[in-house]
């Protein structure tokens, strides 16, 4: 659906490069290709192997990142980042990476996920003389890394992962060398690529058939890889333990194109699809999905069970940024800027109108009223994921039950809400079996059951990097 109205958002994406004469250019086209996973600030650091510098602001990759930017961006490495900003959490000095200089060196890092210790971890530092200058979870890696009493650098960052609990893909670079790591639950993609004879790691995989890298494999939960110009090595700095891949990556998030853990996001949707038809078979005339990520699985549910699939909605993919915000009132306007019924598909029709997942339910309701506004005489809600009913405490933009329409509301009652004929959300079994991960996945928000210990002060709202 529409990440940047509906409150649902992906926090970040990370890409980086090593040994690379264009890796700036690069990193900017992977960026680019991870555009959707963040659009509220964007940031890059290079080394040329002397020093590091970087370049990051509040906007798009292309508002940030111009002609003029980008030449002052020259070096063998970069690592870059995409980001939302949450409640409490915007502002220059949340953007990443971030940049830290020394007289033992520099170091910029970026992050994907969310820390659920992080405010015990900040208390703690602050007592030891720890001054902060951002808000972002990210920062408190940098002064556990910095703090450590080990000499080499990789002891450091294995010692700070150590200390460190939640959802994390984290992209460290010095002078000399880059770190990629990924949290023992391995609750984020993250994946490993070569283009020539350089490295490239991107939060999804997408990113490398843009720039034109080949995927060699995906990082290992638990795994500290360490590249420089030698090549890479790989290192455990903890055991995976209870691999739990956030389902919302397959649900919503990641883009088609992308393969998470070997499996393809479009087939992955077009089966929960087909898994949507045995499990909730409607009569109707044509089936559409509302743009972008639900697009498959209504493709899959029509192929199931031979009803047309029709693009009944159109996302106008020209509107600014002005309705990115929080609040309701610009949600609802934001719905009508951003989607339109295609009156000639609708009119007269039973419309059975899919979708990935219900949030507040601000957004379902005003489609379904603009489908029905549009003369569709009945409107089908099919989901293809099980209710959201409790927050996410590993980085989604679902900080309080309250605010969570199924955490609030039956099925029978959110119907009633959105004004739908009918609505039916798909079993988690279902879900689970369509996706077909061999590996576990984490079931957090429809389950209420955390692959993690949650910290007394995540339950309430927090910074998410």
């Amino acid at each position: 659906m529409l990440a940047e109205i509906r409150g649902l958002n992906e926090e970040c994406g990370v890409f980086g490069i090593w040994g690379h004469q264009d890796a700036s250019q690069i990193t900017y086209y992977g960026l680019h290709s991870l555009q959707h996973r963040g659009q509220e600030g964007t940031g890059m650091v290079v080394t040329d192997g002397k020093k590091l510098k970087g370049i990051k602001g509040e906007g798009l990759v292309t508002e940030i990142f111009t002609a003029d930017a980008m030449k002052e961006l020259e070096g063998k490495a970069a690592i870059g980042h995409v980001r939302y900003a949450t409640a409490g959490g915007g502002g220059y000095e949340n953007v990443q990476p971030l940049l830290f200089n020394s007289q033992s060196g520099s170091l910029a890092l970026c992050h994907n996920g969310n820390l659920v210790n992080a405010t015990a971890l900040k208390h703690q530092l602050e007592g030891q003389g720890s001054i902060f200058q951002t808000s972002s979870d990210t920062e408190v890696l940098a002064h556990l890394i910095k703090r450590a009493g080990f000499s080499s650098l990789k002891d450091r960052v294995k010692n700070a992962l150590s200390m460190i609990k939640g959802a994390y893909a984290f992209l460290i670079m010095t002078e000399t060398e880059l770190m990629v790591a990924l949290d023992p639950n391995g609750m984020r993609p993250l994946s490993l690529g070569k283009i020539g004879d350089a490295y490239a790691v991107a939060s999804e995989t997408c990113a490398f058939d843009v720039v034109g890298a080949e995927y060699i494999r995906d990082i290992l939960p638990g795994e500290l890889l360490i590249i420089d110009d030698n090549g890479f090595r790989s290192e455990m700095f903890a055991m995976a333990s209870n691999i739990a891949m956030c389902t919302m990556e397959y649900v919503y998030f990641s883009r088609p194109d992308s393969n998470i853990n070997g499996i393809n996001v479009h087939t992955a949707r077009k089966n929960l699809g087909k898994q949507l038809a045995f499990e909730a078979p409607v009569e109707g005339d044509v089936v559409t999905g509302v743009p972008d990520s639900s697009i498959s699985v209504a493709i899959g549910y029509a192929e199931a069970t031979g009803i047309p699939y029709e693009m009944g909605l159109i996302k106008n993919r020209y509107v600014g940024r002005t309705f990115i915000q929080p609040s309701q009132s610009l949600r609802e306007q934001g719905v009508k800027m951003k989607l339109s019924p295609v009156r000639g598909v609708v009119e007269g029709k039973r419309v059975i109108m899919v979708d990935d997942s219900i949030v507040r339910g601000t957004t379902s309701r005003r489609i379904v009223t603009m489908l029905k506004e549009a003369g569709a005489t009945e409107v089908h809600v099919l989901i293809s994921s099980p209710p959201i009913k409790n927050p996410c405490f590993y980085g989604i933009d679902t900080s309080t039950k309250e605010e969570l329409i199924a955490g609030n509301h039956s099925v029978e009652e959110i119907r009633e809400i959105i004004g739908a004929d009918t609505l039916t959300f798909l079993s988690t079994e279902g879900m689970v079996k369509a996706i077909g991960r061999k590996d576990g996945q984490c079931l957090a928000c429809f389950t209420g059951q955390y692959p993690t210990e949650i910290y007394p002060s995540t339950l309430h709202p927090y910074e998410k990097v």
